[in-house]
């Protein structure tokens, strides 16, 4: 078989093959883009009172109990912590999605919102639909797509190339 109708076979192939799982961490890749700037994806940091941080793990566990948006009771229901000490804030990540973001001198809730970004971010690298699909489906998927670039790139090219070798050859 020529290179070139192996080429095209797959880049034909490869585009209908990657085309959903593609086109996911595409549209996820660009909402993603835009989670700094955009507020409903993830929510905007706050500035505490002070760059002082004085209020310790417990009261941080205090503090997001009493949001009921929270759902937290132990530390087990927070994902993770984000301490921004130039803020003079602490962002509590928890489980079921919510941040709450608190000062790091008074302990006073700055902001409380869903975070959406974690699930985007999940959908871009397949581990939202399952673990696994991550690597045998998504990653696969990736490499395709370098395939079809490449495959691409030299369907677009390729013409070019042969009408400045033809032109050579005949001077």
């Amino acid at each position: 078989m020529k290179f070139s109708k192996l080429n095209r076979l797959i880049h034909r192939w490869g585009s209908i093959v990657t085309l959903v799982p593609v086109g996911v961490m595409v549209v996820t890749g660009v909402v993603l883009q835009l989670k700094k700037d955009v507020a409903w994806i993830q929510p905007p940091t706050r500035r505490g009172v002070s760059d002082e941080l004085t209020i310790g793990f417990d009261h941080v566990l205090e503090v997001t109990r009493r949001v009921p948006e929270s759902q937290v009771d132990t530390w087990d229901d927070i994902d993770r912590l984000d301490v921004r000490p130039d803020r003079g804030m602490l962002k509590v990540q928890c489980q079921n999605g919510w941040e709450v973001q608190i000062d790091g001198k008074t302990g006073d809730v700055l902001q409380v919102a869903y975070r959406r970004s974690d699930i985007l971010e999940g959908m871009h690298d397949g581990s939202f639909f399952h673990e696994s699909l991550r690597l045998w489906l998504f990653l696969p998927c990736g490499v395709a797509l370098v395939l079809i670039w490449l495959t691409g790139a030299y369907l677009f090219f390729w013409p070019y190339f042969s009408k400045v070798r033809r032109q050579t050859k005949s001077h």
